[in-house]
């Protein structure tokens, strides 16, 4: 049985996201989408109960897609759960370059290799921190993001002003 990891922050969760991740449990017979606090990026809009809650719910759909949260190094991540791959999606060139380092290093310190899917180009542009920026400024961002994360992100900005 192949399980392959989704890693990231999903911090919203967007519409690209769940493209990678659909895709990728049509391939593999176990998905686990591994939810992150990345360190590198800024402070989190939801915490780690709320994105694993909402990826739950929008993954509901697909029998063999599991929800879980992590902190450390991605790869004993990996080998804790048995996991084969580590699958990412890749928007642009620049994506790739970063990616391909992480790949070649998680290789490096565990043999477990990534496999790249190239996404949708209806969401190449989509970046969970520029959903995060938009809506903060009440831009539209009901095509970026699924109903029920539009939904958490209205709630959250009302409670941010209130």
């Amino acid at each position: 049985m192949a399980t392959a990891l989704c890693p990231g922050s999903f911090d919203p969760v967007t519409n690209g996201h769940l493209d990678i991740i659909e895709r990728t449990a049509r391939y593999f017979d176990e998905v686990i989408v591994a939810v992150i606090r990345n360190p590198q990026k800024t402070e989190a809009m939801f915490t780690l109960d709320e994105r694993e809650e909402m990826l739950r719910e929008l993954t509901s759909h697909l029998e063999n897609v599991r929800i879980l949260s992590f902190a450390g190094l991605l790869v004993d991540f990996a080998h804790e759960h048995g996991a084969d791959a580590i699958v990412k999606g890749l928007r642009a060139v620049s994506d790739f370059d970063y990616e391909l380092q992480m790949a070649q290093m998680n290789q490096n310190l565990s043999g477990i290799d990534t496999f790249f899917i190239s996404t949708n180009p209806k969401y190449s542009f989509l970046a969970s921190s520029l959903v995060r920026e938009v809506a903060r400024f009440g831009g539209d961002v009901s095509s970026m993001v699924p109903p029920v994360v539009m939904k958490r992100l209205a709630e959250r900005f009302d409670e941010l002003k209130g």
